[in-house]
């Protein structure tokens, strides 16, 4: 299918003009590469897609983008759980009031839409259990080995924040319902180069997406999802931490 007429057909779902038209040129071009171009590539479902693409405009805090694409979202076929978890996958990275930003506005979209909130609840840990099951999940993704000796290393006085890796990022995020372990690594891949200036983590993981099943072409993917949202610069770091982990496999 050529350029324009994946565009078209894709613009429907996908694509909301701006009320106020006064640039249509830049409207042409952005809506032919998203349309034509990115959304066209690859093997990612459209739910995947739009659920990538709400990490990085969570990530990149672009509120007034949010709407329109919490709508494509589920035009494309995602649940109001999968969009809710992903926004919610993000808060460890990018942080709590941003996320917090985000929701207030998807949950406008799914008031309009007669989507009742809050949704059911996706957590599978108590408070005496998050710790414990997070701190497998973090095993299981990066490697016992790896986090037990992370741990051992950590001085007294940073213990507290290997603990709350455990408990609250892996704890209290990972092991909720809805979206799979290689959805999430995903979304926070995404989240993490999205932000920019986090190569460390984005290379971790890399190697963490890798471990959990996903392949060099799913990352190359998904983060040429964001790249209409994210830029080049941020793009072309992320290619670089994914050839930096996958160069050698």
């Amino acid at each position: 299918m050529k350029r324009i007429e994946a565009a078209n057909s894709n613009q429907p779902d996908w694509w909301q003009p701006v009320a106020d038209n006064t640039d249509p040129e830049l409207e042409e071009i952005a809506r032919n590469f998203l349309c034509g171009d990115v959304l066209a590539h690859g093997s990612l479902s459209s739910p995947q897609r739009a659920l990538l693409i709400l990490a990085a405009l969570t990530a990149c805090q672009t509120w007034e983008a949010l709407p329109r694409y919490t709508q494509a979202a589920l035009n494309v076929g995602a649940s109001p759980e999968e969009i809710k978890e992903t926004l919610y996958q993000c808060a460890p990275y990018i942080g709590l009031e941003n996320v917090r930003c985000a929701l207030g506005a998807v949950n406008a979209v799914f008031q309009e839409a007669g989507i009742t909130s809050p949704l059911a609840s996706q957590s599978t840990v108590t408070e005496e259990t998050r710790f414990e099951k997070g701190l497998a999940v973090q095993q299981k993704i990066f490697g016992a080995d790896n986090i037990n000796a992370m741990r051992e290393a950590a001085p007294p006085e940073l213990m507290h924040i290997q603990d709350y890796l455990s408990a609250y990022c892996f704890g209290d995020f990972y092991t909720r319902g809805t979206l799979d372990l290689p959805m999430r690594e995903l979304i926070v891949f995404c989240a993490i180069c999205a932000l920019g200036g986090c190569e460390p983590q984005a290379k971790a993981h890399a190697g963490a997406n890798l471990s959990v099943g996903n392949t060099r072409e799913t990352l190359i993917e998904a983060i040429t999802q964001c790249l209409p949202f994210i830029g080049f610069p941020r793009t072309l770091n992320a290619i670089a931490c994914i050839d930096a982990v996958t160069k050698d496999q």
